[in-house]
Order: structure tokens, then C-alpha cells, then sequence
């Protein structure tokens, strides 16, 4: 009964998830708001006050200053609110190829012919063409032969402004970037979070996606095209739950 129960909410489920996504036909996919997400957030409170370098001129009678607002100052960012170009360039290729054989045979072979007459006497009494002289015999044999290859050819050309959401205790910036462009009835996303050093940033205020730690790169869509690509909810079930 349970497992009927639990069959019931999944088919439910997913017929409510159907039902939902009815709600988009004829209709554009909205694009993510960007109010209440972490890079707003870090745009919106107050980072680390301004030093007096930041503030003042070098001496009274100049123009220009030591600080990051100066013509000549450094612009990379380095507090919490800054914004910084992340480069993707993956060009990855990798091949594998694996090969296994195995082949093993076994013979088994065991009687009682003479054992103080008892096995004559058994033959007597059982049907013609019967008897235990071989009492145990067996044979095996099994082979196995197992083949894979993996090819993967990856290539992606990407950049996105990231935000710095947060700065570590050891100076490590914590960066969030999120770009969607709306084509039709298709948004592509790009996301990318992870952790860098303020001294790998470049002149340039960019950083390579290579130079992230804990990246997480995340590029796809959603909207109509996705939508036909993807198999149907019940055909995802039913390639889960069917053992053959």
C-alpha cells in the first residue's frame, strides 16, 4: 500500500510540474530580477570606509591624489561592491580508451564407487540406468570482454562582470556573476562563482576563469528551444525507475 501511495505523489508531482509550465505557452521567459540577489547586496551596504589617502590630495598645492579614485591609481577591484571581468577561454580535449578480457574455466568431479558395499546396494533399489559411482559432477565456464572509449572536445569563449559579494579574513575575494540574454523566446544564462586573490587580478581589472578557486561556471538556456531538447517528465521516470 505504501508503494502505491508513493507512486501516486510522484505521478502527481510531476502533473502538477506539467501543469505549471502550461502557464508559459505564448508567453516570453522571464528574465531572474536582479533586487535581492547577493551581488545587489554587496552593491548596496557599505564596504571598508575610505582611507585618508582616498580622500586627500598629496599635498596642499596638487591636483591629484595616491588614492584608487586618482587618474593613476589601481583600479582592480578589491572590496566588497567592485565589479571585475572574468575571461572564459576552456579549450579542453580529452580521449580515453579502456580494454578488459577475462576468461575462466572450472571442472568439478566427485564419487563414491566403493564405500563398504553401500553403493551397490543403493543402485539395487533405484531405476534402471541410475547410480550414484558419480555422485557430484560440474562444469563451468565464464568469459567476460568489457570495451569503453571517452572522447570530449570542449570548447567555450565567454566573459561576464563578476561582483565581489564578500572579502575573506586571509584578503581572498568572494566574486558572483550572472549575465541572461533574451533572444525570442530563449534566455541564455551564464553563472559563475568562486574565490580569488587580489593579486592574481590583472592591470585590466580581469582575471582568467583558470585563476578561480572553487569555480563554478554554470552556461545554459531555457526557454522554448530547451524546453524541446529535454526529454518529457514521464520519460525521465521511466528511465530511472525501469530496470531494463
Amino acid at each position: 500500500m505504501k508503494i502505491y501511495v508513493q507512486c501516486f505523489l510522484v505521478m502527481l508531482g510531476l502533473f502538477g510540474s506539467g501543469c505549471a509550465r502550461l502557464e508559459a505557452v505564448g508567453r516570453v521567459p522571464p528574465l531572474t530580477p536582479v533586487q535581492g540577489t547577493d551581488e545587489h547586496y554587496a552593491m548596496m551596504t557599505p564596504s571598508l570606509p575610505e582611507t585618508a589617502e582616498d580622500q586627500l590630495p598629496t599635498d596642499g598645492a596638487s591636483l591629484w591624489n595616491a588614492g584608487r579614485r586618482s587618474l593613476l591609481g589601481d583600479r582592480r577591484a578589491i572590496q566588497r561592491g567592485d565589479i571585475l571581468t572574468v575571461v572564459i577561454e576552456i579549450d579542453d580535449k580529452a580521449e580515453i580508451s579502456n580494454s578488459t578480457a577475462r576468461n575462466r574455466k572450472g571442472a568439478e568431479k566427485s564419487g563414491i564407487p566403493q564405500l563398504f558395499g553401500i553403493p551397490q546396494r543403493i543402485n539395487s533399489k533405484l531405476p534402471d540406468g541410475a547410480s550414484i559411482a558419480n555422485a557430484f559432477e560440474t562444469n563451468s565456464t565464464s568469459n567476460f570482454s568489457g570495451d569503453g572509449t571517452v572522447r570530449r572536445k570542449e570548447k567555450l569563449t565567454l566573459r561576464i562582470a563578476a561582483t565581489v559579494i564578500d572579502v575573506l579574513q586571509n584578503g581572498v575575494l568572494s566574486i558572483q556573476g550572472s549575465q541572461e540574454v533574451r533572444v525570442n523566446f530563449e534566455v541564455r544564462e551564464l553563472l559563475i562563482t568562486g574565490y580569488v586573490r587580489p593579486e592574481d587580478i590583472s592591470r585590466q581589472n580581469q582575471i582568467t576563469y583558470d585563476k578561480i578557486a572553487s569555480a563554478r561556471i554554470s552556461y545554459g538556456g531555457r526557454g522554448q528551444i530547451s524546453d524541446v531538447q529535454q526529454p518529457r517528465y514521464g520519460q525521465q521516470v521511466a528511465d530511472i525507475i525501469l530496470p531494463f
